[in-house]
C-alpha cells in the first residue's frame, strides 16, 4: 500500500547523531505531531562527513551512522509510533576525496578502463589518453617531483597488491606490474594522472557535482549502474524499512524523467520527492513519476507575502548610496548581474565541462567554446528535458546573440545541435546548465545582491520583492490542484539563512529609514569599505543575533569568498578579510549597544513574521517539513551553521510543559513557536480531512490588508502580515474576519469563539496567528 505523509521532520543523521540517537527521540517526534521522519543520506559516506552527500559505498548503511541494524531498530520504533520514514538518496555522484574508501573508484584508478566499474563513472577516457586526471597536487607535477614529495610504497595490500603511490596523506593504487621503477616512470605507467589542484577548473576529464572535484558524476542512466547503486535503497522500500525517498539533484542526470520511471518500477510507485529548484514562474515537468519538489518555491512565496512592497524603493536607495560611497558602479539589474556571475562561473570552474561539450560536438564550429559558455550563461532555468523545454534554449540564444553579436554565427549553428536529444552534446549540455545556474546565482549573485537578505534564498528570485495576498492565495490554490503531496519548507540544510533570520530581516522593509540610520551608525563603527557587503554582513549579524563570534566569523568568510568581489576562495585578500573580521568583532564590542537596541526594536515584529510564516506553511497546501530544531526560533546562517546539533531534550521538556498547561508568551525563548508547530502538526495528522481544499477568507475593516486567512476544508488559518505597519496604524481596530455562524475553537490558544464575524483584535489578542476548527 502506498503511503503519503501529512508532514515531515528532517533529521541530519551523522556520526554525532546516529540512527540510534534518532530512535531515542521518536517519542518526542510523535508527541510533536510529526507524520513522517525525513532522514538525511544513510549510505556509507566519506569518513567524517556530516552531511552524507559524498557516498562512497551505496551497498550498505553507513556504520558511522549506526549501520543496518540501527536502521532496522529505527524503522521498527518509528513505525510502532505511527511515523513513516522518508530517506534522502544521492544518485548523481559519489565521493572520491578519500579514494581508498570508495572501492569502485579505487578499482578504476588501479585498472583503468579494464575495471568493472569504469562504466559506472562519467569519464572521458579519450581526452585523458586512457587516464583519469586527479587534481590533488599542491603545485605542478614537475615541482612536486623536484621536491621529492611523491613516494612509492610496494607493500602489498588486499586492495593494492602492487603497492601504492603516496603524496602526503593521499594514496593511489599502482597498476598491476608497474612497481619497482623510479617515481616518474611509475607515474607514467598508471591509469591516473596526478595534477596540480588548480587544474580542476579546466583540465579534468570526469563529470563532477557542480564544481566539486571530490564528487564524481555517476552514469545512472546505465541500467547496470542503476541496479548496483540502488539495490540497497530498493531493498529498504520493498522490505518496508522506509516508506518514501527524496532524490538529491536529479538535474545532474542525463534523463531525470527516465530515472524516475525506473525508480517507480523498482519501488512499486513509492512516495518520491525531488530536490528541484524552479525558477520564478517555472513549472515542474508534469510527466515525471514524482509527488513534487522539496518546496523551495513555497518558501519564496511565504517570504514575499510577508514583505512590505513599500520598502523596495527605500532599500534600493540605500543600496545605491552604499555603492556610490564605496566607489562602486551603480547596481546592475538582476538579469544583468546574474549574467555576469554565471559567465564568471562558465569561464572558471566549469571550463572542464564546457570543453567536454566542445569535444562532443559532431562538427566544427568557430568560437564554439565561447558560444557554449554564453548560451549556458543566458539559459533562463536550471535545465531543459528535451524534447520538452527547447524554448528555453531559444530564449538563451536570443539573449546571448543580443549580448554578444560577434558570436551570432556560432550560436545559430549550435541551436539545432543542442535542440536534438539524439546528440550526446545536447544531452550533456542539459547536465551543465544547472551547475552554471547554481554556482552563478545561489553561490555568487546572492552574496552580491544585498538590499534585503531575506529575499536571496535558495529557490527565490530576489528581483521579485514582494507578493500580494491575492497572488499568494493563487499560488497556494495552484499547489493544491497540481502537486498536493509536494513538500513545503522554510528551512533546510541548504538554506542561506534560517527561517527566523529571514522573518526578522523582512521587518527592514517596513522600517527602511530607521535601518538606513542604524546601518550608517554601524558602518561608522566598523566597515570593510565595501558598502553592499557591509549591508549583507550587518544584516546577518542583526538577523541571527545573539549569535556567537565563531559562527559570524565563519559566515563572513564564506559570504565574502562566495561573492568573489573583494576576496575569494582561490586567492583570498588578507587585508579585506581582516577588515571583515573587525566588523564581526565590533558587533561584540563597540557596536554591541547599537546592535542590542536595534534588535530589541524589531524582534517582536520578527517573531510575528516567524509565527505567521510557520502557520502559512504548516496549514497550507502540500506536505510541510519541519527542519530539525526549527520548532523553536531557527536563526542559523548558511551551512555548516544550519547543521549544528539540536537539543531535543530541551524541546521535549518545553513541549511537556505546554501539554501540562503552560501558556507561552511570544518572546525570545521561542516556546510560542513550539506551541504553534505542535498544535498545527497534530491537527494535520489527526484530522487530515480538514485540509483538503483552499478557499481564501475575507476580512473587512481598517486593517484588513494585514491579514492572510484561508479555509482548508474545515480548518482555517489566520495570520498577521506587516506587523510594524499594523501597529503604527493603531492595531486591528474594527477589522473583522467574515465567517459562518458556527462556533470555533482556536487550537493554538485554546480559546472558543462564537459564530459569525470574528474581531481580529480579540482573535489575535495573545498570538499573531490562529488555527480555527468547528467547536464540535
Amino acid at each position: 500500500m502506498r503511503h503519503v505523509p501529512q508532514s515531515t521532520y528532517r533529521l541530519q543523521i551523522r556520526p554525532s547523531f546516529t540512527l540510534d540517537d534518532a530512535v531515542a527521540i521518536v517519542p518526542y517526534l510523535r508527541d510533536l505531531g510529526v507524520s513522517w521522519v525525513y532522514l538525511s543520506p544513510l549510505l556509507v559516506s566519506t569518513t567524517g562527513s556530516d552531511h552524507g552527500y559524498d557516498v562512497v559505498d551505496p551497498t550498505r548503511v553507513d556504520p558511522a551512522r549506526g549501520g543496518t541494524d540501527a536502521l532496522v531498530r529505527f524503522s521498527r520504533t518509528a513505525h510502532a509510533a505511527g511515523l513513516g520514514i522518508l530517506v534522502d538518496i544521492v544518485p548523481n555522484h559519489m565521493g572520491i576525496s578519500a579514494p581508498r574508501e570508495n572501492a569502485w573508484w579505487w578499482d578504476v584508478l588501479r585498472l583503468g578502463q579494464r575495471s568493472a566499474y569504469a562504466r559506472f563513472f562519467d569519464i572521458d577516457w579519450v581526452f585523458g589518453d586512457g587516464k583519469v586526471r586527479v587534481p590533488v597536487l599542491g603545485a605542478p607535477l614537475a615541482e612536486i617531483l623536484d621536491r621529492d614529495e611523491l613516494s612509492i610504497d610496494l607493500t602489498p595490500a588486499a586492495d593494492a597488491p602492487d603497492g601504492v603511490i603516496r603524496y602526503f596523506d593521499h594514496a593511489f593504487p599502482l597498476a598491476p606490474g608497474t612497481g619497482g621503477a623510479d617515481v616518474e616512470t611509475t607515474l607514467d605507467a598508471q591509469h591516473f594522472e596526478l595534477r596540480f589542484w588548480q587544474d580542476e577548473a579546466a583540465d579534468l576529464n570526469y563529470r563532477r557535482f557542480f564544481g566539486v572535484t571530490t564528487l564524481a558524476g555517476v552514469r545512472i542512466e546505465d541500467s547496470a549502474v542503476f541496479d548496483e547503486t540502488h539495490r540497497e535503497i530498493v531493498r529498504w522500500v520493498r522490505e518496508g524499512l522506509v516508506d518514501g525517498l527524496r532524490v538529491d539533484h536529479p538535474d545532474g542526470l542525463v534523463d531525470p524523467g527516465a530515472y524516475f520511471d525506473r525508480l517507480a518500477d523498482a519501488t512499486d510507485g513509492a512516495y518520491v520527492l525531488i530536490e528541484k529548484i524552479l525558477e520564478h514562474g517555472e513549472e515542474l515537468p508534469s510527466w515525471w513519476c514524482t509527488d513534487g519538489t522539496t518546496g523551495y518555491d513555497a518558501l519564496a512565496e511565504i517570504d514575499r507575502v510577508l514583505t512590505d512592497p513599500a520598502g523596495e524603493s527605500a532599500l534600493d536607495d540605500i543600496d545605491t548610496r552604499l555603492r556610490s560611497g564605496s566607489g562602486l558602479e551603480p547596481a546592475r539589474a538582476w538579469p544583468d548581474l546574474i549574467h555576469d556571475t554565471k559567465r564568471m562561473i562558465a569561464d572558471t570552474i566549469q571550463v572542464s565541462e564546457i570543453r567536454r561539450l566542445v569535444r562532443e560536438m559532431p562538427e566544427t564550429v568557430p568560437d564554439v567554446e565561447d558560444a557554449l559558455a554564453e548560451l549556458l550563461t543566458c539559459f533562463p532555468v536550471y535545465r531543459s528535458y528535451l524534447p520538452a523545454g527547447a524554448e528555453h534554449l531559444h530564449t538563451a540564444a536570443r539573449d546571448a546573440t543580443r549580448r554578444r553579436p560577434d558570436l551570432a554565427p556560432a550560436i545559430a549553428a549550435l541551436v539545432p545541435v543542442l535542440s536534438d536529444p539524439a546528440n550526446v552534446v545536447a544531452r550533456r549540455f542539459q547536465q551543465t546548465t544547472g551547475p552554471v545556474m547554481a554556482k552563478g546565482v545561489e553561490d555568487t549573485a546572492f552574496y552580491r545582491f544585498t538590499r534585503l537578505g531575506s529575499l536571496t534564498e535558495v529557490g527565490g528570485d530576489p528581483s521579485v520583492f514582494a507578493q500580494t495576498v491575492a497572488g499568494f492565495h493563487a499560488t497556494q490554490a495552484e499547489r493544491l490542484a497540481a502537486w498536493p503531496h509536494a513538500m513545503t519548507t522554510l528551512s533546510t540544510h541548504d538554506t542561506k539563512r534560517g527561517e527566523d533570520v529571514r522573518a526578522r530581516l523582512a521587518v527592514l522593509a517596513e522600517v527602511a529609514p530607521r535601518w538606513d540610520a542604524v546601518l550608517g551608525a554601524l558602518r561608522g563603527i566598523a566597515s570593510t569599505g565595501h558598502g553592499p557587503f557591509d549591508a549583507l554582513l550587518w544584516q546577518a549579524i542583526i538577523g541571527s543575533w545573539p549569535a556567537s563570534p565563531e559562527r559570524l566569523h565563519a559566515y563572513a568568510e564564506k559570504a565574502a569568498r562566495e561573492a568573489a568581489e573583494s576576496t575569494g576562495w582561490w586567492n583570498p585578500d588578507a587585508d579585506f578579510e581582516r577588515a571583515m573580521a573587525r566588523v564581526v568583532d565590533a558587533a561584540f564590542g563597540a557596536a554591541r549597544p547599537l546592535v542590542d537596541s536595534f534588535v530589541d526594536e524589531i524582534a517582536a515584529a520578527g517573531w510575528s513574521n516567524g509565527l505567521s510564516a510557520k502557520v502559512l506553511q504548516l496549514a497550507g497546501p502540500g506536505v510541510p517539513d519541519v527542519y530539525q530544531g526549527s520548532e523553536l526560533w531557527e536563526q542559523s546562517l548558511v551551512d555548516p551553521d544550519n547543521r549544528r546539533p539540536v537539543d531535543f531534550t530541551h524541546r521535549a521538556d518545553l513541549l511537556a510543559s505546554i501539554d501540562a498547561g503552560a501558556v507561552p508568551a511570544v518572546d525570545a525563548d521561542g516556546t510560542a513557536k513550539l506551541l504553534v508547530t505542535a498544535r498545527a502538526l497534530r491537527l494535520r495528522r489527526e484530522r487530515p480531512e480538514l485540509f483538503e481544499r483552499y478557499r481564501p477568507l475575507t476580512a473587512v475593516g481598517a486593517a484588513s490588508g494585514h491579514m492572510i486567512a484561508a479555509d482548508r476544508g474545515g480548518a482555517s488559518f489566520v495570520t498577521t502580515r506587516l506587523p510594524v505597519g499594523l501597529d503604527r496604524a493603531g492595531g486591528w481596530r474594527d477589522t473583522v474576519l467574515l465567517r459562518p455562524k458556527t462556533p470555533v475553537v482556536d487550537v493554538i490558544s485554546g480559546r472558543t469563539f462564537a459564530g459569525g464575524p470574528l474581531s481580529l483584535a480579540d482573535l489575535l489578542r495573545d498570538y499573531p496567528v490562529a488555527l480555527l476548527v468547528e467547536e464540535s
